[in-house]
């Protein structure tokens, strides 16, 4: 993974951690242990999930790149979907409290989601890729005299 693509990803876990740990300490105090717990699985759902998401967006945008758009659409509402899979599979469990797991599941995605965004606007991207020095050089392509 390139050093780019690294920090992209660190700079939005780790805030979607940090939000993670205070729905965690807010639910543990409102619901008790199992509210932790159920606040605790819903951040580490969500931080697994979108980290899959923006690395398998930021492979397709350096091999398909034509594709990046449209891929970051469909793999957006893929996510979403399957987290609100989640919430439904898990609505009845009796392991953790789920509506701390479904509040940890919105407040993660929505500090992943506005963490990206700061990230993306922060970057400064290259929209014309320079030529590596090592690569080959242009032949001279005028006449010898």
């Amino acid at each position: 993974m390139p050093s780019n693509d690294a920090r992209t990803l660190l700079h939005t876990a780790v805030p979607t951690a940090a939000a993670g740990a205070v729905t965690v300490a807010v639910c543990g105090a409102v619901a008790g242990g199992k509210g932790a717990i159920g606040a605790a699985v819903g951040t580490l759902v969500v931080i697994l999930f979108m980290g899959i998401g923006l690395t398998v967006l930021q492979r397709t945008a350096k091999s398909l790149p034509h594709l990046f758009q449209s891929m970051g659409l469909v793999l957006y509402t893929a996510e979403l979907l399957l987290l609100f899979v989640f919430v439904a599979a898990f609505k009845d469990t009796t392991l953790f409290n789920p509506r701390a797991f479904a509040a940890a599941i919105i407040v993660a995605t929505l500090s992943w989601v506005a963490a990206q965004i700061r990230v993306h606007m922060k970057t400064k991207i290259l929209y014309v890729e320079p030529e590596s020095s090592t690569g080959k050089k242009p032949e001279n392509a005028g006449t010898s005299a």
